[in-house]
C-alpha cells in the first residue's frame, strides 16, 4: 500500500506591520493575505511598541510608517537594524521627499514605499527585499537611489 506523500508547505514570509492607522494596517495585512507567500506575525500602532514587540517576534520584514509617535519610523528603522541587522526594513509613508528618502537610508531601510504606490507595489516590493535587492518607487530618481542605497 502507497501513502500520499506530503510535502510541506512553502516557507512563509514573516512580516510585522507598524503605522499609527489600524485602517492602513488592515489594508496592508488584506494585501499579503490574498497571497500565500506572507503571514503577519504581529502588528504595532506606535513607535515603542514596534521596537518591542518586532524584537520579541523576529519578523522576517517590518513595514513601518514614518509618522509616529512617541519615536518615528525612522529611529524605530535605526533601532531595529542595529538589533535585528538580517529582517529586511521596508518603510511605507505619505513622505514623497528627497530628504525622508535619504534619512530612511542612512537609519538602515532596506525600501522605501510610498502609500501612493502601495497597492500596486507592495508585494512586488516585498519580493524585490526578500531576493536582496533594495527597493524604492518609482517616482524617485533612479540615480539618485543608486547613490542612497549603494
Amino acid at each position: 500500500m502507497q501513502y500520499p506523500v506530503v510535502m510541506p508547505s512553502a516557507p512563509h514570509v514573516r512580516v510585522f506591520l507598524s503605522d499609527d492607522h489600524p485602517i492602513v494596517r488592515r489594508g496592508v495585512r488584506t494585501i499579503l493575505e490574498s497571497t500565500s507567500e506572507y503571514e503577519v506575525c504581529g502588528e504595532a500602532g506606535d513607535g515603542d511598541q514596534t521596537v518591542a514587540l518586532a524584537l520579541d517576534l523576529r519578523p522576517d520584514v517590518i513595514i513601518t510608517d514614518i509618522s509616529m509617535s512617541p519615536i518615528n519610523g525612522l529611529e524605530v528603522t535605526k533601532q531595529l537594524h542595529k538589533s535585528m541587522p538580517g529582517a529586511k526594513i521596508l518603510i511605507l509613508t505619505m513622505h514623497d521627499s528627497v530628504e525622508m528618502l535619504r534619512a530612511a537610508a542612512v537609519a538602515g531601510a532596506s525600501g522605501y514605499l510610498l502609500k501612493s504606490d502601495a497597492e500596486e507595489l507592495l508585494v512586488s516590493a516585498l519580493h524585490c527585499l526578500g531576493e536582496g535587492h533594495r527597493f524604492v518607487s518609482p517616482s524617485f530618481d533612479t540615480a539618485l537611489v543608486k547613490q542612497l542605497f549603494a
